[in-house]
């Protein structure tokens, strides 16, 4: 004879209520349209390329026919910022300018980027020639990294080289202390995700 051990009791589950379903049904609905529009839209992310004749406007900023571009991944002094050398000022924001112009030297430029910053200018990785200039501007020692090119920074600053010869300001905070001059933020990973989100909206 077999032995019966207790009865479990099971509860049953009480049932949805219509409002829970309908927004279960709804949320569904939402997720799978914004999935067919982001299938829609991901084509309209290319990467935009430009190319021509430069007019640079500072350190890390260029204008190649009636678009603005600044140059990804790096911070150049301000035009009108000053940094100290030997006990006195000097204008290292110009001298940033003149070090872009002497890598230009005269030749055609192309950029190429697809996120934009605050300002709508393309955030742009820019060349003359074989001259990489984002990274050349950094390894010269005119400007820091900013969001990329941290090797280049160190070894700019431990041969101080332009700007590391002696005491500055970093762009950023010059910025942040002069009301006056629009301030810009570090172009990292959050940053990134900003511009990106941004860059979808334009768009619709």
């Amino acid at each position: 004879m077999s032995r019966l051990g207790p009865r479990r009791r099971y509860a049953a589950s009480a049932p949805r209520s219509l409002l829970r379903k309908l927004l279960d049904y709804g949320l569904a609905i939402l997720l799978l349209g914004l999935l067919i529009l982001v299938a829609a839209r991901l084509d309209r992310f290319e990467t935009r390329k430009e190319q021509g004749t430069a007019i640079v406007n500072d350190g890390d900023s260029i204008t190649l026919g009636a678009e603005r571009i600044r140059m990804r991944g790096i911070d150049a002094p301000e035009y009108q910022q000053a940094c100290q050398k030997a006990g006195a000022d000097y204008p290292c924001g110009k001298l940033a300018r003149q070090s872009l112009v002497r890598l230009v030297a005269g030749r055609p430029v192309s950029c190429s980027g697809w996120q934009r910053d605050r300002y709508g200018r393309l955030l742009g990785d820019c060349r003359a020639g074989d001259t990489d200039l984002n990274r050349t501007q950094v390894q010269a020692g005119w400007a820091v990294a900013f969001g990329d090119f941290e090797t280049e920074e160190a070894v700019a600053r431990a041969a101080k080289a332009g700007i590391w010869a002696g005491t500055f300001e970093e762009p950023q905070q010059w910025r942040d202390s002069h009301h006056d001059a629009p301030v810009e933020r570090k172009h990292g990973t959050l940053a990134s995700f900003g511009d990106a989100l941004r860059e979808f909206v334009r768009f619709w």
